[in-house]
């Protein structure tokens, strides 16, 4: 005995297969919901430094996992590629920096530690808001990307940033929780632009 579904009934499964799908890819464009407000890299007697913004909000996952003892690491990627005309491109310079944000319940206060290779160890501040906290990550400052004499003078140089939530630092039972989870997707989109090294 064959079943046979009517005419109308294949249209309403695959308009709901559709609908499906468009409400998968709209969370997965929700999840680059960080926007770069600034980016660019200044010259200075220590080094090249990266001045950045970034403009975005936690969902209430997010806020939730933190207040109950979850760490979030925001990491912030930069790489400086010399354009060959003769030769595959040069990535001359590959650097990240992390905020690591994490709340003290006894205290009820919010600590923030940042890392990157241009300091011995890590700077630490404590806020009494998740928002101050998060000032960190929105507002860096100045951080060096490139040493001195890393640059040629006069070369151009292609810059590359993104800034993320930074899964690959979480434990790895919980990496695979935050992977299949939309709230735990927050990046922003690379953004492109080129300098001039001084």
């Amino acid at each position: 005995m064959t079943l046979r579904f009517p005419h109308f009934a294949l249209y309403w499964l695959l308009a709901a297969l559709l609908f499906g799908l468009g409400l998968s890819q709209q969370s997965v464009h929700a999840a680059d919901n960080v926007e770069i407000t600034k980016a660019q890299i200044e010259s200075g007697e220590d080094g090249y430094k990266l001045a950045s913004g970034f403009n975005f909000e936690l969902n209430r996952g997010l806020e939730d996992a933190i207040t109950r003892g979850f760490t979030l690491y925001f990491t912030t990627d930069v790489e400086l590629t010399r354009r060959r005309w003769y030769w595959f491109d040069e990535k001359t310079q590959n650097t990240t920096q992390t905020v690591r944000i994490s709340y003290n319940l006894l205290t009820r206060q919010y600590h923030a530690a940042i890392y990157h290779p241009s300091s011995n160890g890590r700077l630490q501040q404590t806020f009494a808001s998740l928002d101050d906290a998060l000032s960190l990550v929105r507002r860096p400052s100045r951080w060096i990307v490139a040493e001195k004499g890393a640059l040629k003078p006069g070369e151009t140089y292609l810059v590359s940033v993104r800034m993320r939530l930074d899964l690959d630092q979480l434990s790895k039972p919980f990496q695979i929780h935050a992977l299949n989870n939309s709230d735990w997707r927050l990046s922003s989109d690379w953004k492109y632009f080129t300098y001039r090294a001084e």
